[in-house]
């Protein structure tokens, strides 16, 4: 048995998508675990930039199986769209797209709460899409899943009743027009009809694969330091982006994972509200959200920039058991002078011995940064990390040594073909 998890070291945008990308081609299965379309993966093919929210990143390699695990909340329109995207770059995903059954839907009402919230004071910069909204209807075990699509009097039994809530909650608190039952259902079985053969049990695929010495990716969306019970609460996603999600988000056995690669940036960012202890809001923090393009594959958003923040990065190294990390995004660095890395918190004056995950503490903490010369040449087009300027090198073992791991890939670019692999030659 052997499963890889790729998971986000730190508050998502890591550049997982070619990591996965370029993982995938001595791979059989690639499966994403969790998450919905709020997340954008990015793939660059000669050049040509595609972006993914839904379908696993290794559905550009022939060979490669995908696999949309159950703990991901699926928008109809959303992965439509993608797959006709897909098919329109001939690209050939029938045999080759599978959807767990089990897998939740984002229905009209989640997104449309999903945006009523996010007008209010209590707004936490969601994307917006419905996926916390759909995450809770999921818990509180009113969900509607895909197999629920298969019975026609299930599927109109179960969204009649929750229409009803929702539309009590959207007229008397938001203020906005009802829903429309017939026309929704009506729309769910158009989606239901185009996606058939795509739906299988994922689970029983999966561990069937896994007896048979298959290799499986597993992808994880955002990053672990949004994870709903180890990030930095409330400021969070709704599901478990966390290596242990890999296997609630699949059906797959602990003991069916082999190695879990941590994907992190050189440096720091972040999307929509909550603590950012390295955030820099100055002319070196614009630097970095232009030269990085640090703009969101699905909402383009501005992202937030800052330094490296290694406590935070090597908190999320033990909560995930991460050993190996790749780094993207080094020549980005390439014009700086010099470059920092946080190597500790104070908070009142006390130094701290581990990241706090209580928003008070985050807030409050002043962040100490050990100082690194800048290698001021371009790197895009080095194959070598012996290649590399020594200034390039020091910067990068810093970051292994920092986070406790071994650096395994170092992005250069955008392009499968800018990547090293192994730091040393």
């Amino acid at each position: 048995m052997s499963v890889q998890v790729i998971v986000g070291a730190q508050w998502g945008d890591e550049g997982k998508g070619k990591i996965v990308d370029h993982l995938s081609e001595k791979v059989d299965i690639v499966a994403r675990y969790q998450g919905g379309a709020n997340a954008g993966h990015t793939v660059v093919i000669d050049d040509k930039e595609y972006v993914l929210h839904l379908i696993p990143s290794g559905i550009f390699h022939p060979h490669v199986t995908c696999v949309i695990g159950n703990g991901v909340v699926i928008d109809p329109i959303a992965l439509m769209d993608e797959i006709n995207q897909l098919q329109q770059l001939n690209v050939d995903i029938r045999g080759r797209l599978l959807i767990s059954h089990n897998a939740h839907l984002i229905m009209p009402y989640h997104k449309l709460l999903d945006t009523m919230r996010e007008r209010t004071s209590e707004r936490i910069g969601t994307t917006g899409r419905g996926i916390g909204p759909a995450y809770i209807d999921k818990f509180m075990r009113v969900g509607i899943r895909i197999v629920d699509l298969l019975n026609r009097d299930v599927f109109v039994s179960k969204l009649k009743r929750n229409i009803k809530e929702k539309n009590q909650i959207l007229k008397k608190i938001y203020k906005t027009t009802e829903l429309d039952v017939e026309k929704i259902v009506c729309e769910y079985e158009e989606f239901d009809k185009k996606i058939d053969e795509y739906v299988t049990d994922t689970a029983l695929y999966l561990n069937t694969n896994l007896r048979e010495n298959k290799r499986i990716l597993a992808e994880g969306a955002q990053g672990a330091l949004l994870d709903v019970d180890h990030g930095t609460y409330p400021f969070v996603t709704s599901s478990n982006p966390t290596s242990g999600g890999a296997c609630t988000g699949l059906g797959i056995p602990p003991t069916a994972i082999t190695s879990i690669l941590g994907v992190v940036k050189v440096y720091a960012t972040r999307v929509g509200n909550g603590p950012f202890p390295t955030e820099l809001t100055n002319e070196i923090g614009v630097q970095l959200r232009e030269l990085g393009g640090e703009y969101g594959a699905t909402t383009g958003r501005p992202r937030r920039c800052g330094w490296f923040d290694a406590v935070a990065a090597h908190y999320s190294m033990m909560v995930n058991g991460i050993r190996e990390i790749a780094i993207t995004k080094l020549d980005v660095l390439d014009s700086f002078e010099e470059l920092k890395i946080c190597t500790g918190y104070k908070l009142k004056g006390k130094l701290l011995k581990t990241f706090p995950t209580d928003l008070q503490s985050l807030e409050a903490i002043e962040p100490m940064y050990e100082t690194f010369k800048g290698w001021k040449t371009p790197i895009a087009s080095i194959t070598s990390y012996s290649d590399l300027p020594p200034n390039a090198r020091t910067y990068v073992e810093a970051l292994g040594s920092l986070t406790g791991t071994d650096v395994s890939i170092i992005s250069v670019g955008a392009r499968r073909d800018q990547t090293i692999f192994a730091t040393r030659d």
